[in-house]
């Protein structure tokens, strides 16, 4: 054979194997990658190629899907009550992506998901019928806290303490999935964005601010695990008005004529006494208090309910006085209201914590599991004592306190308000707080609830966790005990 021609047919030989070798590693080892990246068409056609699964709420679907006029897309995503369960789905958009549940389960919700193919559908790559995604919400309590927050800025959530059940999660100002869902909406999405109360923002889950005077309970519960003090009556070494640590400034209380000098703490949790648990805080430390906090949950970067909540705060590095002011919400601490929430769970469930999860199963288009989340998978946050002790003291701001609101008859309530300090000087609105537990003693049903009002457009001197946050946790509770 001619050199030049043997030189050629060996080059060619080569390139003919790089291709089939580069062609064999694409659909081997790039080929996943490549159909689930973001910009594939494919992908996109092949979600919406058929009816999406649902979440389900109560044994009924709150999504279901449309067919589409035209285009290549089949169908979309469509919502029932879609403001009343925004928090809990998030959406799914033809054009934006998803969000929350229909994010997370976005595989199972559009039969894509490996789980839902038997061994000869998984090398053809047909494509499954979708799965369900079965909640724990708990209908009547969505929509009393939805109904409550009204024309609101801010979100509440309720849990079954025994078992860690999500019963509602709402956020307000709240949006409707379904006008987000197809390809033609940038109209409806731009005004979400520019809209400056951000209703694409799940404030039950995503929006940390300081707790105020809710924070309270966490630094009561570490002073008596301590042995600080040795029980709720127990009268504190507190003076009246209280000077932070090594400054002049003078911390005073919402209430000038409440009997705070040296305060038991369940007066103080019924007075909601600052100089008290300023006090407390600073003789603690500042590592006490963090554990503790961090016991409830604080500085959990990594909470998933199964969507990711943003981490509530109990920070670090600060002198005395910056400490003090931590023992009554202030500072740097942040909290979710859900991570309220889980505080009052805690000592509703007997110093035990539930994890909190608001999907009990995701199943197949049989029904049969894919995935299950166990109720009741605890953790020891504080003593059996402890807890009877802070349930004791929450039902005295209550009964006779600063929760009067929360008030259900025939139950036992207790509860924690807190108005935490917005701004330089405090110089904004602030932030209206209210957590709290409510147990039904006929049928032993029992609940946890958390509100935030960040903003409600009322004038200043009328912001209070018991005026504005306690009565949506009133209906939100009395809404689980029915």
């Amino acid at each position: 054979m001619n050199k030049t021609i043997r030189h050629t047919s060996v080059f060619v030989l080569v390139l003919v194997l790089a291709l089939l070798g580069r062609a064999t590693w694409v659909q081997a080892y790039e080929g996943k990658a490549l159909a689930d990246d973001s910009k594939n068409r494919r992908k996109t056609i092949a979600q919406y190629a058929q009816p999406l699964g649902n979440i389900v709420v109560a044994g009924s679907p709150v999504t279901g899907s449309k067919k589409t006029e035209g285009g290549d897309l089949a169908y979309k995503r469509t919502y029932t009550d879609g403001e009343l369960y925004a928090a809990v789905t998030g959406y799914s958009s033809q054009a934006y992506g998803a969000t929350q549940l229909e994010g997370i389960y976005s595989h199972v919700l559009d039969g894509t998901d490996d789980r839902l193919k038997n061994p000869v559908d998984a090398v053809t790559r047909k494509q499954q019928e979708p799965g369900t995604v079965v909640t724990t919400i708990d209908p009547a309590v969505q929509k009393a806290g939805y109904e409550a927050l009204g024309d609101t800025k801010g979100a509440a959530v309720a849990v079954d303490p025994a078992t860690g059940r999500i019963l509602g999660m709402v956020s307000t100002p709240s949006y409707d999935p379904s006008k987000i869902a197809g390809t033609a909406d940038g109209d409806a999405w731009q005004k979400l964005l520019d809209d400056e109360d951000k209703p694409l923002v799940n404030r039950a889950l995503r929006q940390p601010l300081p707790p105020g005077s809710t924070f309270k309970l966490v630094v009561a519960a570490a002073a008596l695990e301590d042995g600080l003090y040795g029980s709720v009556d127990t009268a504190t070494k507190s003076p009246n008005p209280y000077t932070l640590p090594n400054t002049r400034t003078v911390l005073k209380n919402e209430n000038a004529s409440a009997p705070c000098e040296n305060a038991t703490i369940r007066t103080a949790l019924r007075y909601s006494c600052n100089n008290v648990f300023a006090k407390i805080a600073a003789d603690l430390g500042q590592d006490k208090v963090k554990a503790m906090a961090e016991k409830f949950g604080f500085n959990d970067a990594e909470l998933d309910v199964p969507v990711r909540a943003y981490e509530s705060v109990y920070p670090s590095g600060m002198d005395s006085a910056q400490t003090a002011l931590t023992g009554i919400g202030q500072f740097d601490v942040t909290a979710t209201p859900l991570q309220m929430a889980m505080v009052s769970a805690a000592i509703a469930n007997d110093g035990l914590l539930a994890a909190p999860h608001m999907v009990s199963e995701v199943v197949d288009s049989d029904g049969d599991a894919l995935t299950s989340f166990d109720d009741g998978d605890t953790t020891r946050i504080v003593s059996s004592s402890t807890a009877e002790q802070l349930r004791s003291a929450m039902r005295t701001v209550v009964e006779k306190g600063t929760g009067t609101n929360a008030a259900i008859a025939g139950a036992e309530v207790g509860g924690k308000t807190g108005t935490a300090q917005h701004g330089e000087n405090n110089s904004k609105t602030p932030y209206a707080w209210f957590t709290s537990y409510a147990k039904d003693p006929s049928t032993g049903k029992q609940v946890a609830v958390a509100v935030m009002i960040e903003d409600s457009g009322a004038a200043r001197s009328e912001v209070s966790g018991n005026g504005l946050a306690a009565p949506v946790a009133q209906k939100m509770m009395a809404a689980a005990l029915k």
